[in-house]
């Protein structure tokens, strides 16, 4: 088996020996293939950069949204704007029960109140 070994090692194409040739094959593989991991992670490593900017855009785009919201449901914004369209809290008056509400229904035929003041303001 020893021999068998040795005739292995000794084998020599062309005056170099088979060991040789494969040691070399298999580190210009190691070298290509480090060579396009290494490339392959540059990639990576700017997307990751590229995603994180797009991270970063958005949370300044969400808290922007965020003021902007509190700054429209401002209560004093919405009573000023209320008053503006006449609008005013519901009073007691304005309140009904349920068993009112068939009294209030428009009559077949007549318009309801919202087509009237729709009409009036053409």
């Amino acid at each position: 088996m020893t021999a068998v070994l040795r005739s292995v090692f000794d084998w020599k194409i062309r005056g170099f020996r088979v060991t040789e040739i494969v040691g070399v094959a298999i580190l210009a593989a190691v070298v290509v293939s480090v060579y396009f991991v290494k490339a392959q992670a540059a990639r990576q490593s700017a997307e990751i950069a590229a995603l994180q900017r797009d991270i970063s855009d958005e949370r300044q785009r969400m808290r922007l949204l965020i003021a902007e919201t509190a700054r429209l449901e401002e209560p004093g914004r919405l009573e000023a704007l209320s008053r503006q369209a006449g609008l005013a809290p519901i009073s007691v008056e304005q309140r009904i029960d349920l068993d009112s509400l068939p009294e209030l229904a428009p009559v077949q035929g007549t318009p309801a109140p919202a087509a009237v003041d729709a009409e009036a303001s053409q």
